[in-house]
């Protein structure tokens, strides 16, 4: 049963299917017991006309023995006070549900009682020739000339011209209102079945063409997955609806995805030519140590190596910032940070507010200012100036040298991982084109930005901005 409503569209159908005769049986069973209250009224009224037309004669003075009760098939029963019955219909063979079970009259024993008894129901005081209020007695049964039916009966009571009080109790068939709800119901149970068949048709066709562009989507994807294509993408239908958004969405992932990978290969490609340099230097200076011990350059083959560590040492950072790595949440103070970096350092100041604190990791934002630096240096003419103060609610540190700036053009692509401007700058002297790219990484994991301008000694001003603590 589960894999037979594993899909949306056999799911939708069965939910729409089931609203459907949810409310098909609501409303058929208020129309049924709307048409029978109607019906049941009807027939109460036609009762309440028959039992007045008889109290009407009776009390202008006919005398009960001379009613004419055959003018239709509708029984009626007139009883005296003491509950004898003094008239009834002529066909009148058999009645429940009045109290008086009697179906052929007998004089009245006591043509008069003042007192009355228990069967004038209303229990008012008439006067001569008037007639009573009616009521309701209910339903019950009669065979009126061997034709047995349902009926519904009423009671009126008389007071003659003669002073006698008379009960009237004439009855309705029932037999319109049981066959209109039986043909109401007859045709429920044959029109539900059938309205709920086309419900369903209906519901499973319109889901099958709202789902078949979902049906593109999957297709593609799984041409995609097998192809490994990630410049493929999936068709975006032309209805602006749920589905043209997810599909829409799907291409923006999958032009995400494409772009990380693509970086990926990029980083892992450019990884691999930095590190071949510094690892061939190395190695040969080993052969050469090897065949000829006393032609050794160590301090060239620690640069190598240390250069070599520094490389593995960005690239593992840069993985791990790929990697989604969140900060620490510690308080790092900016100003003390920036001291700290700057010291040892030739030609580099540092002026700013106190205490400007952060949320963050205190060795990847010391990493931060460090790769400035050493961009600064390596740029400037003579001096490099750190500044560090607050922004309204955020903490801004700036570090600015005198040297040539950084072409307008130039201003994004520098913070692109192993990218150099200066194209004659050896690797040895320039580095791998990490330390900025790196800056930035951490920067944004930070919540913070990373830009670059115009420095007023005319050289380049690095400006990280941060939340503040």
């Amino acid at each position: 049963m589960s894999r037979l409503f594993a899909s949306v569209r056999a799911r939708a159908t069965l939910a729409a299917t089931l609203v459907v005769a949810v409310a098909l049986v609501a409303a058929g069973t208020a129309v049924l017991l709307s048409l029978r209250s109607n019906l049941l009224g009807e027939a109460g009224t036609q009762a309440e006309r028959s039992a007045r037309d008889v109290a009407t004669s009776l009390a202008v003075g006919t005398r009960y023995t001379e009613l004419n009760l055959d003018d239709d098939d509708r029984p009626v029963q007139v009883v005296d006070e003491e509950g004898t019955l003094v008239a009834a219909s002529e066909d009148l063979e058999r009645i429940t549900g009045t109290g008086v079970d009697a179906v052929h009259p007998r004089p009245s024993a006591s043509p008069k009682d003042d007192d009355g008894d228990d069967d004038d129901d209303s229990g008012e005081s008439l006067e001569a020739g008037e007639i009573g209020e009616p009521a309701t007695v209910g339903d019950g049964t009669a065979t009126v000339d061997g034709d047995t039916e349902d009926y519904r009966f009423v009671t009126v009571p008389v007071e003659t011209r003669r002073g006698d009080r008379l009960t009237v109790y004439a009855g309705a068939p029932l037999s319109a209102e049981h066959g209109a709800v039986n043909t109401a119901l007859t045709v429920m149970l044959i029109g539900f079945p059938l309205l709920l068949a086309v419900v369903a048709w209906v519901t499973w066709l319109v889901t099958r063409r709202a789902l078949r562009p979902v049906e593109g989507i999957r297709r593609e994807m799984a041409a995609i997955t097998a192809s490994e294509d990630l410049a493929r993408r999936v068709p975006v239908p032309g209805t602006h609806d749920e589905v043209a958004r997810l599909a829409s969405t799907t291409n923006e992932t999958l032009a995400a995805l494409e772009s990380s990978v693509e970086r990926q290969r990029r980083f892992v490609a450019d990884a691999s030519h930095e590190l071949r340099s510094p690892i061939a230097s190395l190695r040969t200076q080993l052969e050469v140590a090897a065949a000829h011990p006393e032609l050794l350059d160590l301090e060239g083959a620690v640069e190598d190596t240390v250069r070599l560590q520094r490389l593995a040492a960005d690239l593992l950072l840069l993985a791990r910032l790929d990697a989604g790595e969140r900060p620490a949440d510690a308080r790092v103070d900016l100003a003390a940070l920036a001291r700290e970096a700057a010291e040892g350092r030739t030609g580099v100041s540092v002026r700013g507010d106190a205490a400007v604190r952060v949320a963050g990791s205190r060795g990847q934002l010391g990493r931060v200012l460090a790769n400035l630096l050493d961009n600064a240096q390596r740029h400037a003419r003579s001096a490099v100036e750190v500044s560090v103060r607050r922004d309204g609610e955020a903490a801004v540190v700036a570090v600015a040298d005198d040297g040539e700036g950084v072409p307008a053009a130039d201003r994004e692509r520098i913070f692109e991982r192993f990218v150099r401007l200066d194209a004659a700058r050896s690797r040895d002297d320039g580095g791998a084109g990490l330390g900025l790219a790196i800056a930035r990484d951490v920067a944004v994991r930070h919540g913070g930005t990373l830009t670059v301008h115009d420095a007023p000694a005319g050289g380049a001003l690095f400006e990280l901005r941060l939340p503040g603590a």
